[in-house]
Parts: C-alpha cells; sequence; structure tokens
C-alpha cells in the first residue's frame, strides 16, 4: 500500500458508507430492481475501465439505450447523487488531514500553511524589519461573481454541508455510542432527503437571488474565516519570533461582482446595484450585532472588582447621555463595559434608519472598540490577548458597514454609444464614434478639462444613455450612503484602446464623481480599469497604458487614485480565441511589459485576474493562479474572481475555506519574500525559455486557429457533438449565454463554450493544441526538449501550465467523447474532426508526460489522481445517458416527451458537473 493510499483508507471507508446508505435508500424509494439496474451499469463500466472489452462496451450501450422513464430518471439522480456524496467525502478528508497536521505544532509542518512560509522566511535569515516590509506589503482581493457554472442548487448544497458536519463529528475517537448511533441515523436521514429533493431550478434565478446566494458564504463562513486567517498570520510570526510587536495588515479582503456586473446582463440595473448593496450593509450589521451581544455577555468586568480608567468611566457615561434613554442605559453602574456596548449596540442598530444617533461610518465604531480593547488589555495577563474583541475590531476593518466593495462592470461599447450621443446633442462632435482613436483622445480630454457639465438635463437622451447616466450618479450616491469603500473599481470590458477608459472618466465628470476645480486641482474617486481580454487586446495592453501614462490629465487622475492603476486580465476569451497555451503566454508577457512600463513612471499596479473555475479558463488550486504569476508583479498584490462552483467547493465550509486561504496567503508570502530578498534581484526569464515559450505559442496558436476558425465545419460540430442547445435550459444563471442573443461564435460567452466541451469529455479549450506547440519545438531541435525539462523544474509559470494539461487531459476522456461524435449528422464531418482531436490529444499525453518525467498523468498529484480514477466508471454511465437522451430529444418534435426528455438530459449534465468538479 502506497503513503497516499494509506492516507486515504478513511476517505474510501466514507465513501463506502455513504455508498452503502444510499443502495439502502435506492432499495427503499425505487425496490430491488432499481438497485439492480444500477448495480449492473456501475459494474460494467467499472469493468470497462479496468479491462475494456468490445462485447461488454456494446452491452452497456445497449443497457442503457433500453432504459425508459421513471427508472431510466431514476438511474441519472442515482449516479448524480453518488457524486455529490464522493465531494462531501472528499472535503471531510480534507479537513481531516488538515486537522491532523494541527494536532502539535512540532509535528510535521503542512505543505502550503501559514506555518511552513514563516519557517521559509526564518531559514533565509531576514531580519524581523524586513519581515515586516513583507507582511506590509502583501494583498490579496478575491472577488465574487455570479458567472453561471454553480450547476448545484443552493437546497442541496445545504444538505450537503449538513452531511459533512455529521461525518465530522463521526470522527470524534471519544464518542459515545448513543451519540454516534444518533449521528448514523441522521446521515442515513440527510442521505434520504438528499434523494427526496429536486435537484433543478424551476426557474432562472435573478439577480438578487445571485446576490443573496452570494452572501451566504459571507454569512456562513467568510466572515469569521478572514480574521482567523489574518489570527494565524500572526500567532505564527509570534510564536517564530516572540520578542517583536507584529502588525498584519488587512491584506486578505473579499470584493464582489454580483449586482454590479452589468455586461451583457439587462437585469443587473442602477435599482437592483442600489439594492445590492443594501443587503450587503444589512448582513454586516447582523453579524455585529451578534458579535456585540456576545461580547456584552463576556465584559462583565466590575470597578468593584479592577480599577477601570477615569477617563474611561467619564466618556462611558457622556455617550450615555448623549444617546441612551433611562430605560436603555445599563442598569448595573459598575460594569462599565457592559455599560458601553449598551451604546455601541444602541447606535449600530439606527445605522439603516439613519438616525441622528446612529454610527455615520465604520470608523466610529472602530473608535469605540479600540477604547475598551486600550482599558481592558490593561488587567490582561502577561502575554495573553483579548481576542474575541480582537476578531471583532478585526472585522469592523475587513468589511466597515459595505461588507464587500462591488466591482462595476460594463462593455465599451456602451460607454462609446453614451459619449457620442452627449457629444452630439451639446454640438462638440456630430459622429464622434466613426473618428480616429487620436481625435477621440483630442475630443475627450478637451471635455474633461472643462470644468463645466456636458449633459443637458432638459435634453430627452435614449434610454440606454439615461440608464448609463443613471449607473453614474448611483455610485455617487452610494459613496455619500455607503462609504467610497463600497464601490471603488469600474471595469471596462472588451477596453481597446485609450478612448475606453477617457469615456468613462467623461461619465464620471457629469456624475460628480470626477472633478476638475477652477483652481486645476482634480477630484476622482473611482478607479478605472481595462479589462483585456482578447489576445489581441493583451498584446496592444502595454502601448493603450503607456499613451494614458502620458497624458498630464490621467497622471492627474492616477495621482489622486495614489498613484495606483488596477488592470484585468480576462482569460476566457483569450483562450476561447487563441487557445489556453497561447492565452497564458499572452496574459504573463502583458503583465512583465506593462509592470515594467508602469515602474518607469512610478505607477503601482494591481493586475486582476479574471480566472474562472474550469482549467479553459484559468483555474486550478488559488495558490498555484498566485506562485505562477511574473515574480516581478506579485508586490503590487493580487486580485482574483472566484466564479461558479468555485464557491461552494472552496468556501462553503469553514475549515475548508479557512486552508484554501492559508494556502494562498502562504504563496504569497513566499513569493513576495522572494521579490524583497536582498541577495536576490528578480531579473526575468532566461532568454532560451522565453525564445521557447514564444514559438510554442505560435505553432500552438496556428494549430488552434485551423481548427476553430480555419475548418468550415468546426461550429456545426460544435453545435451538434456538445449539449450547447440543452445547456440554454439549465437555470443556473441570471444572464444570457450569448451577447446580444447573438448566434456569432465571438458572441457565445466563454461558459457554455466551456461547459459544453466539458460535458462532453472533449474538454478542447483546456488543452487543444499544446501538444503541437510543444512537437514543432522539438522538431526545429532535439535539444530543445532538454530545455523544456529545465523549464518545467525551474520556472512556477511553465510548471503550472503543463501541471494544468495533464489535469485538462485527465479529466478528458476519449472513450466517452467518442460517443458524443454519433450527436453530429454529418457522419464525415464527425469522424474527421473527432480524428483531429484524438491525434492531438496523444500528441500532447505523450509530450507532457517527456517533460514531466512522469509516467502517468497526475503523478505529481496522486490525491487528485485516486480521486479521478475514483470517479470515472460512474462519470460514464452519465456521458451515455446523456447522449442516448439527446439523440432521442433532437429526434422528438414538440410532443409529450420532449418536457420529459429534456428534464433528464438536464439532470445528466448536472450529474457529470457534480462527477467532474468542473463546469465554466
Amino acid at each position: 500500500m502506497t503513503e497516499t493510499q494509506d492516507q486515504n483508507v478513511q476517505l474510501r471507508s466514507d465513501v463506502k458508507k455513504l455508498g452503502s446508505i444510499l443502495g439502502e435508500v435506492l432499495k427503499k424509494h425505487g425496490g430491488e430492481e432499481l438497485f439492480q439496474k444500477v448495480e449492473d451499469i456501475r459494474e460494467l463500466t467499472k469493468g470497462l475501465r479496468d479491462n475494456y472489452d468490445a462485447a461488454k462496451y456494446t452491452q452497456l450501450k445497449d443497457e442503457i439505450s433500453k432504459l425508459e422513464s421513471p427508472m431510466r430518471q431514476q438511474v441519472i439522480r442515482a449516479f448524480a447523487i453518488y457524486f455529490h456524496l464522493v465531494n462531501i467525502a472528499e472535503q471531510n478528508h480534507r479537513i481531516r488531514r488538515s486537522q491532523f497536521y494541527r494536532l502539535d505544532r512540532d509535528s510535521d509542518v503542512q505543505k502550503h500553511s501559514i506555518q511552513e512560509a514563516i519557517l521559509a522566511l526564518k531559514a533565509d535569515k531576514h531580519s524581523e524589519e524586513k519581515i515586516q516590509e513583507i507582511i506590509d506589503d502583501l494583498s490579496i482581493e478575491l472577488i465574487m461573481t455570479a458567472h453561471p457554472t454553480e450547476a448545484t442548487k443552493r437546497t442541496v448544497l445545504e444538505i450537503q454541508k449538513r452531511i459533512s458536519t455529521i461525518l465530522q463529528k463521526l470522527d470524534h475517537p471519544m464518542l459515545p455510542y448513543k451519540k454516534r448511533r444518533n449521528l448514523e441515523e441522521s446521515l442515513i436521514n440527510e442521505v434520504t432527503v438528499l434523494w427526496q429533493t429536486d435537484e433543478l431550478r424551476h426557474r432562472k434565478p435573478t439577480v438578487l437571488d445571485e446576490v443573496k446566494n452570494g452572501l451566504y458564504y459571507f454569512d456562513q463562513t467568510l466572515f469569521d474565516v478572514l480574521p482567523a486567517v489574518h489570527q494565524e498570520l500572526e500567532d505564527q510570526l509570534n510564536d517564530y519570533y516572540p520578542d517583536k510587536t507584529w502588525k498584519v495588515p488587512n491584506f486578505l479582503n473579499f470584493g464582489s461582482w454580483i449586482g454590479g456586473d452589468r455586461d451583457g446582463n439587462p437585469f443587473v440595473t442602477p435599482e437592483v446595484t442600489w439594492e445590492t448593496l443594501k443587503l450587503q450593509r444589512g448582513l454586516a450589521l447582523r453579524k455585529y450585532d451578534e458579535a456585540l451581544t456576545d461580547l456584552m455577555k463576556r465584559f462583565s468586568q466590575s470597578t468593584t472588582r479592577v480599577s477601570i480608567s477615569p477617563e474611561f468611566v467619564t466618556h462611558v457615561e457622556e455617550q450615555e447621555r448623549k444617546y441612551l434613554t433611562g430605560k436603555e442605559k445599563w442598569q448595573v453602574e459598575g460594569e462599565v463595559f457592559r455599560r458601553m456596548f449598551a451604546v455601541i449596540l444602541k447606535r449600530l442598530r439606527q445605522v439603516e434608519a439613519k438616525s441622528k444617533h446612529a454610527y455615520d461610518h465604520a470608523e466610529e465604531l472602530l473608535r469605540d472598540l479600540m477604547m475598551i480593547e486600550d482599558t481592558a488589555k490593561a488587567h490582561q495577563l502577561e502575554g495573553t490577548k483579548l481576542k474575541k474583541l480582537n476578531k471583532v475590531i478585526r472585522q469592523v476593518r475587513l468589511f466597515g458597514f459595505h461588507l464587500a466593495t462591488l466591482d462595476v462592470r460594463n462593455h465599451s461599447g456602451e460607454h462609446q454609444i453614451a459619449v457620442s450621443e452627449m457629444l452630439k446633442v451639446v454640438g462638440i462632435e456630430e459622429d464622434y464614434a466613426s473618428l480616429e482613436e487620436e481625435k477621440k483622445q483630442e475630443v475627450l480630454e478637451k471635455v474633461l478639462k472643462d470644468p463645466r457639465p456636458l449633459m443637458l438635463l432638459n435634453e430627452d437622451y435614449s434610454k440606454e444613455t439615461q440608464e448609463i447616466f443613471e449607473v453614474f450618479k448611483m455610485i455617487q450616491k452610494a459613496h455619500k450612503e455607503f462609504g467610497r469603500r463600497s464601490i471603488e473599481v469600474y471595469l471596462i470590458s472588451m477596453t481597446q484602446s485609450a478612448s475606453d477608459l477617457l469615456e468613462v472618466l467623461v461619465l464620471a465628470k457629469e456624475a460628480g464623481i470626477y472633478r476638475l476645480h477652477v483652481d486645476g486641482t482634480v477630484e476622482s474617486n473611482l478607479n478605472v480599469a481595462p479589462l483585456l481580454e482578447t489576445v489581441d487586446d493583451l498584446i496592444a495592453g502595454p502601448k493603450i497604458m503607456q499613451t494614458l501614462f502620458d497624458m498630464d490629465l490621467y497622471r492627474s487622475h492616477i495621482k489622486e487614485r495614489g498613484e495606483h492603476q488596477e488592470i484585468m486580465l480576462g482569460y476566457s476569451d483569450g483562450s476561447k480565441d487563441g487557445g489556453t497555451l497561447t492565452a497564458n503566454w499572452k496574459l504573463f508577457k502583458a503583465q512583465q511589459e506593462i509592470h515594467n512600463m508602469a515602474r518607469d513612471y512610478n505607477i503601482g499596479l494591481k493586475f486582476f485576474h479574471g480566472r474562472g473555475g474550469s482549467l479553459g479558463r484559468g483555474g486550478g488550486p488559488l495558490n498555484n493562479s498566485i506562485m505562477s504569476q511574473p515574480a516581478e508583479t506579485l508586490g503590487d498584490g493580487v486580485k482574483i474572481t472566484e466564479q461558479g462552483e468555485v464557491l461552494s467547493s472552496r468556501y462553503m465550509l469553514g475549515d475548508i475555506a479557512f486552508r484554501n486561504l492559508e494556502q494562498a496567503a502562504s504563496a504569497l508570502i513566499q513569493s513576495t519574500s522572494k521579490v524583497h530578498h536582498e541577495q536576490e534581484k528578480v531579473t526575468g526569464l532566461k532568454p532560451e525559455w522565453e525564445n521557447a515559450i514564444e514559438k510554442i505559442s505560435a505553432y500552438s496558436l496556428k494549430k488552434y486557429q485551423s481548427l476553430v476558425f480555419g475548418d468550415p465545419d468546426f461550429l456545426t460540430y460544435f453545435k451538434q457533438t456538445t449539449p450547447l442547445n440543452e445547456l440554454r435550459e439549465l437555470n443556473i444563471g441570471s444572464r444570457p449565454m450569448s451577447r446580444k442573443g447573438s448566434e456569432k461564435f465571438e458572441d457565445l460567452r466563454a461558459i457554455p463554450w466551456v461547459f459544453a466541451w466539458t460535458q462532453c469529455r472533449q474538454m478542447i479549450p483546456a488543452w487543444y493544441a499544446s501538444g503541437s506547440g510543444f512537437a514543432n519545438l522539438v522538431e526545429e531541435d532535439e535539444k530543445h526538449m532538454d530545455t523544456l525539462k529545465e523549464m518545467y523544474l525551474e520556472w512556477p509559470f511553465f510548471r503550472s501550465t503543463v501541471n494544468n494539461l495533464q489535469m485538462a487531459l485527465m479529466k478528458a476522456d476519449l472513450m466517452t467523447a467518442k460517443e458524443y461524435v454519433n450527436l453530429v449528422e454529418d457522419k464525415e464531418i464527425g469522424e474527421r474532426i473527432f480524428g483531429d482531436i484524438s491525434a492531438e490529444y496523444d500528441r500532447t499525453r505523450k509530450f507532457l508526460l517527456e517533460i514531466s518525467g512522469a509516467k502517468e498523468l497526475l503523478d505529481f498529484s496522486p490525491n487528485i489522481q485516486e480521486s479521478v480514477y475514483r470517479r470515472n466508471p460512474y462519470v460514464d454511465p452519465m456521458n451515455f445517458l446523456q447522449v442516448d437522451l439527446i439523440q432521442k430529444l433532437r429526434a422528438t418534435g414538440e410532443d409529450e416527451h420532449t418536457e420529459e426528455l429534456l428534464t433528464e438530459v438536464l439532470l445528466t449534465i448536472s450529474g457529470v458537473a457534480a462527477g467532474l468538479l468542473n463546469t465554466g
């Protein structure tokens, strides 16, 4: 038995236990016939995985084809629910392993932990002053988005959470027999409820539904976990450097797009964004109320037992007179802390009502709490801290009254239309949109240098222009109501020129968010950030930013924003247009070039990485994402989107959320320390590495585009061999699948593009054309293979890229994928294109194994490797059923069977998503 297998004994025990319970549930609700049918299909697929046999393969397809409803639907649900149970067991095992490392500080140090990062600093002999500098430079911002890739609905997620909690309790070694029996009965009941729950949504979620789903994670885990990660860093620093007083800044923050992302979503109106901000504030206030009520119970110290400073007592008396009536005051005079908490709670509960007694902003609450801390710590034993109070103080610093900074995003074309109309109405420019770029910049600069407003209030502007202007008026109003941290960044999708950013400044000027005062000074209260998405935009990015940095007017805006510029990088559209390998390299290179250029202007950057959950959209472990960035950019701070199913897999359970964020913090500490190392200068890549990756990228791009854009039958193959059209009926997001409702490839969003390929197990966006890139390089000169091996060993970006490609090939499965080729009406098209995909798969696999020196894919991560092996035999039936059902659905007209067939197709889509742990 290998070490990994030995570690996973308990995991396999949990999977077996949950599988057995599911089996009994199947017998209860479907009889022995259902149970036996599921077992027969499972045994056939498992046997095919162990040893392929053509006769068994035919038998399996025949078994599936003969299934009819309601039995067929029950079989689909049985496999789907099995995946949910496996996912729970694996998450529980991850918690178990993490807790094992925390039993004793002197036991083995867990990889990618904060403890490991601090020990690495100590081993590198950094001075305490240098370590404080490194800590001060840390910045991670994670942004929740509502991208529709969470196929599991909230009710099911909550059942999963309850099952996970029961499994954790059953792990307790001193559990009395009766409690164990009760927990096992509860486990059976929860699995039963899971079976009895409808897993499909019957309507598309509204934007506010999505907002509430996002808030669920703040409520359940993040409000407590974020302070815990900061505390862990402080504790580890104190453990290993006990003679220094450490200051850990708020280096880890969460923001959100949900309710602010207008790009392509007509349902995100200014009113919806305003309601989002109110919901966020409401949650923050409720969480503070709960925490402060608890603190009030704990702070029972009395002046009859301890000597409280007269200054604090006087302050409490003044606050009571100002804010409380006689009945509202705490009645025990000597319990001064409780008296002060009574004042705090009264003022906090008035915030939403905007009463004259309410806190105007979170900083006032923070000052009151810190005054309590300063007074109370004088009576603490040496070396102890008021951690409960410290936690609330950290929460107020992190979440304020806004909870999470909300980014607003819109498409550059929307701004151009609005500005064009405004300029035409006031007689400045008849047809702004048709101007050359330089002339556009000239016109916009002139408008921005004029302190007078541009819009005529009595003019009838188009509905679209009025709505755009209402967005900016809402932002200005939000700054007054919720504070400027409520909305700090305005993102511009499809940024292609400097004028795209200047247009947003013009609109901000009209709303009073950007102002040029008569004395020439500038006031700017909003970061304007370009989103570089396509391969062409990434290449053009450095020039766009240099053009802006050379403008005195834009430099004045940057100066007002603290000499800080945010730039978002899109991982989805670049990959869709140019393939994953080319897109990732262009992203890496764009960061380097923009960073170096901005450094010459003394401008600080923050790169915002628009990564998806799936590999085809830049997904992968959060810590790997950080480590693979250009080292010189990490001191600028890291901002990353957390999308779709990633939210539930990473943040539904507190222990998993802590571990995920700890890994991210550890990666950033170690990467930032390299930038700070006094003996190590970041010199960039070796020339031979850069030359190699440039050539690989060029070859890969040519291969990718020859298929996706060069083959006239490719779109037909894509639409027919994948469940793209059926996905439209899976109610998992408020946003349409395509921009403008178009059927064009360029208007199809990257999410359904990746989702559809994942379902049919071809996963083209995550790996296709990489093998050709490697092969063509090595064909030039066989010595290039040695260079590739060196790059894998020494360059984190390349190692992460190769490892993600391995993951993609492991989750793809051409035996299963071949079944989907039967959905293509023209057999010649299907066989020809699938033949090309198969050849490229084999080519890519060969080079990945040679470059990494592995015998099998994912040898570098045996736990994930075992997880994929564990799942594949159970995903296969879902795929076979999906193909069979899609054939039947597409062959029927609008008859009585259509809705039933569609429901079953959607159940297979949800099941495959659960089985692969990736959607879009």
